[in-house]
Formats: structure tokens, C-alpha cells, sequence
């Protein structure tokens, strides 16, 4: 009846010259635009279902006539694209970009302004953008806020954190949206450098589901433009661009011709659909780096873990303070003892990298200007090319190259921007002397210059740029607090990984619910890879000190499930060597499991419950297959029927043990194997807070 009636007001529309619609490819989507009383509108309707009801489109200005109404209907037009394009690496070998085109040249009255709004309609998902081309009467003009709606119309369940300008480091909430303004208060946990907005809003993506649908609302492609965030009405159903202001109060200060990001909503009635959508990817522009063959994903170990355990390691060589890198003499300072980016310790973990068969060494830490680089607002707080006396950086790069490692550099910014730019060829270049190919930034802090956030205009813009420097070094980029991903990486494969998120750091710092790991695929990960660095087998902090109660919320072999479910072509493993060797035969898992796949299938789903992904390794017939839950256990049911029919395969598979459970026995596990073919089926029980992670490799002894 729905789509009828729909179907319906497109034809009566269509013949008043209001309205114009598309199919996406398979028929399921329908998206109508139409102008009434002068202002454009647009509707989304998947299998008949609304899912998009009348939502506004346009822009308040701050510097000239808005241009929210007074449009007529220029010229449209429609066309269709497919495609097959292969990433450089990725969750498969090949992807289809597939969709059907609107094109909607609108035209504003007195004075006579034109704005373009192209949307591309795919089987899982809609995404729509502005275009501004260069005209007469429109050249330099600054945005007071993007009026773009999603008007859901019906109350959904949605996975949320608190909408803010400089983080994104929250616990997720799970609650209907018509809840989320009576939650947010205690939702706003206290982070560094965060400014929470004003208005009752939440970040993207943001995942939603109810009324037998699926819906992630995000954006793709984003560069030369503030982050949105979502604001709602007083309803919740609701939803409107809320863009990140600079000093100023402008929301993207622009030049025609340009463009804005792409508006995303991806749609399924099966929670693994979105999991597997390539939509974002396919909305941003092809690889533009020639030569990709210096661009390796990697799994890696560091110096890192260690400072964030009690008693624990230091950043800082010396306990001291007031430091001007230009003047300090470490020579004449005494040393705290505690300093874990010293030569030997490096050597220590390049050893274990070395024998356990990892890429690289990220070791935090190495260069001057630790002792007082966060919370003074300082400026010029490093040099990214001086070390500390105790790390002899020619002896490690000699140690590491015979032991066939790589060190990983950081780059911690302390949101010091003017000090990074300036530094940055430097610091490059440095790299490539000393035989770094990848670097670990950081952003923590407030972003200086003064009243600028990190998901600002001049932020999204540095933060590509140091990309774009990057791929001109040939050197693969980690950001850490940047602006979360949108995309990006199909572009500049070189943009390996981002945090964005509340990561593993966190277990230390505070507390991850149970169900984070089950969220994040859905939300964070939506946009682009994150390094989250999993794999910590010493969950219980008080093994270090007993007066410490801090923990791990999850089980160990969930920590190896994490290695498949939260995908990254870029995976650390991030617990002590010594807790590694401590469970070898568990550790065997993050030795085999690969960072570049040829396929992945989504075996179970459903937003802050529970995830089984399997994936097959880049050119071999191995499946590796990862299983999570939150709170509370479950038994896993799965088919193994992506498997290669008429072969047999050995299954290795790292299970909670029966007494398993995140805070009493977070520790125990079984190791077992099984012959299985593609007619197998598994039912593998999962504690509270657990998981489990499989080996699947081809028995070329056994025959049907």
C-alpha cells in the first residue's frame, strides 16, 4: 500500500512539474525530490516502507542570502553507473560500485544563484551532496549552518554518543532516540579537550533500528568541510545537519566551484547488510597514488602497553617540567628510571617481533619534550627529530633492519598544529633517513590555534594534508583523534587506520562496556578502518597491583575474536611480550591471523548484542573466522558453506572455556580441532562478555 500510494504522489507530482525520482538498481529504494512553496525536499522509501519522510534541504548563510527558499526546478537529469574496481588493500578483492543518478539543477531567485544536488541511489543506500558550480552571483560565501534533515518519522533504537566538537572517545548508549535528551547528561562522561554541544545532538554514524529496518546515517568524502553531527528535534524523529564552527562561528567557509561531503543512509532489513556495505568507499574518488607498492598493511607490536599498566613505564625521560626544547641539556637532567623508550627495551621488542614473525615495532616515547606536553597549551612542544639520550636511534635502526623489523615512528602533536606543519617536512624526511615507513600521530589536547576543534573546517583539512604529505614520502599514516573516517582511505590508500573512537587505551584509563566491540562495526567502523589495538590477555589489573581494580571487560579469546570482527589492515598486538608468551598457544592465533583479505562474509549480526564475521586470507585458501557478545552469553550458530565444496578443511578453534566469564575466569579458554567441509555447522557456546576465533586451512591429506 505504501509504495502504491508513493508511486502515486511521484506521478501527480511529476505531472505539476514539482517532482523528480529514482530507483536504486534492484528496485528496493525510492527516493523522490520535489519543490513546494520554493523549498527542496526529499523523500526515501525502501520496499515500499518509508523510511525518509518530507525532509528539508539547504543552507543558512552568515555573509549573504540564505539559500534555504525561493527555488525552482532548473534542469535534472538521470543516469546509471556500474563498475568493478579493486582496493589496494582491503575486506575484499573486488568491488562493485553500482547505482542509478539524479541529477537536480535548482535555481534561486533575485539574485539568480544555482546550487546542484546529485544523489546516487545504491541497493543498500542513498547518498546525496551539494554542488555549487561558478556563477555570477556566487563566489566566496560562509555557511551559518547546512539545513539537511533526515525525518525518520517513526521513533527508532539508536547506538549513540554525545554529539561534540573534539571527541568521540564516549561509551556508547543504546536507547530510543526519543530518549536520548533525558540520557545525554549521563552520557557525557568527562574526557580531555572535549565540547559537547549545546544543542541535544549525537555523532555519526549513527546506527539505528526498528520497525523491521536497519538505518546508518553517516557521511563520505569529507574534506574542505566542518564534521557533521546530527541534532534533534524535540521528538527525535527528527534528525538535522549540526556542523562544527570554527572561532568564528562559521560552519565552512567556501569558494565555487566546490562541494560538499557526501550525506549517506545506508538501509537493510538485515543488520549484516550494513556491515558489508561498500557504499562510503564507492562515494569517495578513486586511488590517486600512482605507485602503491611501498603501501603494505602490517601487524605490529609496541612500546606503548606498558605505560598505561600500573607501575608501569613513562613517556617522560626525567621528572621534570617547564621544558624549552631549545635550550633543555638531558645530558645535565637525572633520569625518573622509569623511561621505556630506551635502547635496550626497544631491542627487546624487536627481538619478539622478530621471532614471532610481526612487521613492525611502534615504540612512544623516543624524542624530546614528554615532561610537560599535555595541559600546558604550549606550542612549541616537539621537534619529531630529537631523541632522548637513552634511545640510540642508529643502533636501533641498524638492530632492526638485521632482525628484518620495521620501526614504526610517533608523532604525538599535542594538538599543537602551527608547531606540526611547520615541522612536518622535517619530520618526514627524517623518517625515510632512518628507514620509517609508517607513523603513529597523535591530536590530544586542545587544538591550537585557540578556539579551532578537532572536527572543524582547518582541522579536516590538516589532517588530509598530512596525508597528502605522507603519500608524497611514501609513508602509511595511523592518526589518532582525528576526525573519524569517512571514506577517505579508497583515495589515499596510505591512510592505513585511524582511532576516532573509545579504544583499548580506555581499559586502562576508565572503563569499555561489554557491548562496545558489538557497536563499534556498526558506528565507527562504517567510515574506514580502526586501529583499536586488541589483544590483551592480562585483563585483570590488579595481577600488577593488587590495590588497582581496573579490567579488561572481555574475555581472552574475545581479544583474538577481535582481530577478525574489528577490521584494520593495520593490527597491533597490543599486551606485554611476556603476557603473549604466557599463552603461546592462544598467541598462535594473532601470529597466523592475516591484516588483507580477499573476501569476508557476515555469518551473524545485530548491533550491541553480538557479531560472526568470517574472512579469507589475500591469496590463500584460509578462513579465519571471529565470533563476539556483549553482557550476556550465547551460543553461536554458524554454517560454514562459504568453503570450497568437495574440499576438507582442519578447523583450529580458541574458545571461552566452559567456567569462562569476563570478570571471574576471564582467562580460560580451549584450543581444539575438527575436521569440517563446507556442509559443516557449528553451535560454539560464548561466556558473558566472550567470544571465539577459528582457523580454517585446507586438509589436503583427507579426500570426501
Amino acid at each position: 500500500m505504501y509504495r502504491n500510494l508513493f508511486l502515486f504522489l511521484c506521478f501527480i507530482m511529476v505531472l505539476t512539474g514539482h517532482a523528480q525520482s529514482i530507483e536504486s538498481p534492484n528496485r528496493q529504494l525510492n527516493l523522490t525530490f520535489h519543490v513546494d512553496n520554493g523549498i527542496p525536499y526529499y523523500s526515501l522509501l525502501y520496499k515500499g516502507k518509508i523510511i525518509i519522510e518530507k525532509s528539508r534541504l539547504g543552507f543558512e548563510m552568515k555573509n549573504i542570502p540564505s539559500m534555504v527558499d525561493n527555488f525552482s526546478i532548473l534542469k535534472s537529469s538521470t543516469s546509471a553507473f556500474d563498475e568493478t574496481w579493486e582496493p589496494v588493500w582491503g575486506e575484499v578483492k573486488k568491488i562493485r560500485n553500482q547505482y542509478n543518478e539524479l541529477e537536480i539543477t535548482l535555481e534561486q531567485g533575485s539574485p539568480k544563484r544555482t546550487v546542484i544536488i546529485r544523489f546516487r541511489l545504491y541497493d543498500d543506500g542513498l547518498g546525496f551532496r551539494y554542488e555549487f558550480p561558478n556563477q555570477k552571483n556566487l563566489s566566496y560565501f560562509t555557511i551559518a549552518e547546512e539545513i539537511t534533515q533526515f525525518n525518520l518519522g517513526k521513533d527508532y533504537t539508536a547506538f549513540w554518543i554525545r554529539g561534540d566538537y573534539d571527541t568521540n572517545e564516549y561509551n556508547y548508549t543504546t536507547s530510543l532516540l526519543s530518549e536520548v535528551s533525558h540520557q545525554i547528561d549521563a552520557a557525557t562522561e568527562e574526557i580531555s579537550a572535549q565540547t559537547p554541544t549545546k544543542e541535544i545532538s549525537v555523532q555519526t554514524p549513527l546506527m539505528l533500528k526498528g520497525n523491521g529496518v536497519y538505518i546508518n546515517i553517516h557521511e563520505a568524502a569529507l574534506k574542505d568541510y566542518p564534521a557533521m553531527l546530527l541534532e534533534l528535534d524535540s521528538t527525535g524523529v527528527i534528525l538535522s545537519t549540526h556542523l562544527t564552527p570554527d572561532p568564528l562561528e562559521g560552519k565552512g567557509r567556501m569558494q565555487t566551484a566546490t562541494q560538499t561531503p557526501w550525506r549517506t543512509i545506508l538501509i537493510s532489513d538485515n543488520a549484516a547488510d550494513i556491515l558489508a556495505s561498500k557504499t562510503i568507499l564507492n562515494l569517495n574518488e578513486p586511488n590517486k597514488i600512482e605507485d602503491t607498492s611501498w603501501i603494505k598493511p602490517m601487524k605490529y607490536i609496541g612500546v606503548w602497553w606498558e605505560m598505561f599498566i600500573p607501575n608501569g613505564g613513562s613517556w617522560a625521560y626525567a621528572d621534570t617540567s617547564n621544558i624549552k626544547l631549545d635550550e633543555i641539556d638531558y645530558s645535565r637532567i637525572e633520569p625518573n628510571g622509569r623511561h621505556a623508550a630506551n635502547t635496550e627495551n626497544v631491542k627487546r621488542y624487536i627481538d619478539f617481533a622478530a621471532k614471532h614473525g610481526f612487521d613492525g615495532v611502534l615504540v612512544e616515547g623516543w624524542n624530546i619534550g614528554w615532561e610537560d606536553w599535555f595541559g600546558t597549551m604550549k606550542e612549541n612542544v616537539f621537534d619529531f627529530v630529537t631523541p632522548y639520550p637513552d634511545f640510540d636511534l642508529n643502533e636501533l635502526k641498524k638492530y632492526a633492519a638485521q632482525k628484518g623489523v620495521k620501526l614504526i615512528m610517533h608523532h604525538e602533536t599535542s594538538a599543537s598544529i602551527p608547531n606540526y606543519e611547520r615541522r612536518m617536512n622535517e619530520a618526514y624526511q627524517f623518517m625515510k633517513d632512518n628507514g620509517y615507513d609508517a607513523v603513529k600521530s597523535g591530536y590530544v589536547g586542545t587544538i591550537i590555534p585557540l578556539g579551532e576543534h578537532h572536527y572543524g573546517q582547518t582541522m579536516v583539512n590538516h589532517y588530509l594534508r598530512a596525508i597528502e604529505k605522507g603519500a608524497g614520502y611514501k609513508i602509511m599514516i595511523n592518526a589518532h583523534e582525528p576526525v573519524r573516517p569517512t571514506g577517505m582511505h579508497r583515495t589515499y590508500p596510505n591512510y592505513l587506520a585511524a582511532e576516532s573512537a573509545r579504544g583499548t587505551e580506555y581499559k586502562a584509563l576508565g572503563n569499555i562496556k561489554p557491548d562496545h566491540q558489538t557497536i563499534l562495526p556498526f558506528t565507527r567502523l562504517i567510515g574506514g578502518p580502526m586501529d583499536y589495538t586488541p589483544g590483551i590477555f592480562q585483563t585483570d589489573f590488579s595481577y600488577y597491583d593488587p590495590n588497582v581494580k581496573n579490567r579488561v571487560n572481555t574475555t581472552l579469546s574475545k581479544q583474538l575474536a577481535l582481530y577478525v570482527t574489528m577490521y584494520s589492515p593495520l593490527q597491533m598486538a597490543a599486551d606485554l611480550p611476556e603476557n603473549h608468551e604466557r599463552f603461546a598457544d592462544a598467541f598462535q592465533f594473532i601470529k597466523d591471523v592475516p591484516v588483507d583479505w580477499d573476501d569476508t562474509r557476515i555469518l551473524e549480526a545485530e548491533p550491541g548484542d553480538y557479531i560472526t564475521i568470517a574472512r579469507k586470507k589475500k591469496g590463500e585458501d584460509e578462513w579465519f573466522i571471529g565470533g563476539i557478545t556483549d553482557e550476556n552469553k550465547r551460543v553461536s550458530n554458524i554454517r560454514l558453506n562459504f568453503l570450497d565444496p568437495g574440499k576438507n578443511y582442519i578447523a583450529t578453534i580458541y574458545a571461552d572455556g566452559e567456567d569462562a566469564d569476563y570478570e571471574t575466569r576471564p582467562q580460560s579458554y580451549t584450543i581444539k580441532n575438527y575436521r569440517v567441509n563446507s556442509k559443516s555447522e557449528l553451535a560454539i557456546p560464548i561466556a558473558r562478555s566472550g567470544g571465539y576465533a577459528i582457523h580454517i586451512k585446507e586438509n589436503s591429506s583427507q579426500t570426501n
